[in-house]
């Protein structure tokens, strides 16, 4: 038992030298290897702010193919390849991922080239094409309400009186005083509505157009988005803030028990539970306002506007120029 415990230990996170010798990692360097080849797990390509992973193959002399652990499923450790990335970025797990700024890597193609230092005649590298067609959001919202606080439990009720409980001079006992209502919760306060916001947006034309939109939201910094309208969109809310909780009402308090006697005292009744706090009401969503430059109406389908509970969203159409 012990032993399994240590080895999901390991499996989990532990030094790779004992993984190693459990055979659950391999040693490149120790290993003839022939040729390698590199490539991306899933579909080719990566957009801003997204990861994707990737996967190295070796084939040894006889045959035998190895592959990097992680997404590959495989054996051989990220941590003895050695990589750099142009444009893209990639983690020491293989982990490939862009920059979720578009302007950093606008007109651009990612590359990446992998080495074994270990055996200095391999080499692989690929081209990470940049891609702008997935379903974008830049969603906003008002503050949450504050939640209500809870109510007090009520006092328990007294003990009664001891009685005697002798025969010869029997007396009773006391009731046992009533227990205290709990206090109500309190009401949990409203949410905000949400921020304005402003959506820009400009034409890149070209044999594939695609879509520069800028928004900017009160009290946040300006987001840049490039949408490939085909395929692509951009989808931008400003939802109001959730209404906060109301507080548990306090418990009843206890009734006390009667004191000992000829006849016992009754026990005292619990107190009634207080009420619990109402929910407050969610704000509204905040006002979006948009321009768009008339190259762009053909493909303005792409940017959706969202705030439930608040004004209409308005986008009309204007000059903008580049936004970068």
């Amino acid at each position: 038992m012990a032993g399994l415990a240590f080895a999901a230990a390991v499996a989990l996170g532990g030094c790779s030298t004992i993984q190693v010798k459990l055979g659950m990692r391999v040693d490149l360097a120790k290993l003839p290897v022939t040729t390698m080849t590199a490539s991306q797990y899933h579909h080719p390509g990566v957009g801003p702010g997204e990861k994707k992973s990737l996967v190295v193959t070796f084939t040894q002399p006889d045959g035998k193919v190895l592959v990097t652990a992680g997404k590959g499923g495989g054996k051989v450790q990220w941590k003895d390849l050695a990589v750099v990335a142009t444009v893209v970025s990639v983690n020491k797990k293989g982990v490939l991922s862009l920059p979720s700024d578009p302007r950093v890597s606008d007109g651009k193609t990612g590359h990446v080239v992998i080495t074994v230092p270990s055996h200095p005649d391999l080499k692989a590298e690929m081209d990470i094409p940049l891609r702008y067609n997935y379903a974008f959001k830049a969603s906003y919202s008002g503050m949450s309400g504050s939640n209500g606080s809870n109510g007090s439990d009520g006092m328990a009720g007294s003990s009664g009186s001891m009685g005697s409980i002798d025969p010869d001079n029997p007396s009773a006992g006391g009731d046992g005083g009533n227990g205290g209502d709990g206090t109500a919760g309190g009401n949990g306060g409203d949410g905000g509505d949400g921020p304005a916001v402003q959506v820009q947006v400009a034409l890149q034309a070209g044999a594939h157009p695609l879509l520069q939109v800028g928004v900017t939201a009160a009290g946040s910094k300006e987001q840049y988005f490039l949408v490939d309208p085909q395929g692509g969109s951009l989808t931008v809310s400003s939802f109001g803030g959730a209404g906060g909780s109301g507080g548990k009402g306090g418990s009843g308090g206890s009734g006390g028990s009667g004191g000992a006697g000829i006849p016992p005292g009754s026990n005292g009744s619990s107190g009634q539970a207080g009420s619990d706090g109402s929910s407050g009401s969610p704000g509204r969503g905040g006002s979006i306002t948009g321009t768009y430059d008339p190259a762009v109406a053909p493909y303005i389908a792409a940017i959706k506007l969202e705030n439930p509970g608040g004004p209409k969203p308005a986008l009309k159409q204007a000059s903008v120029a580049p936004l970068w």
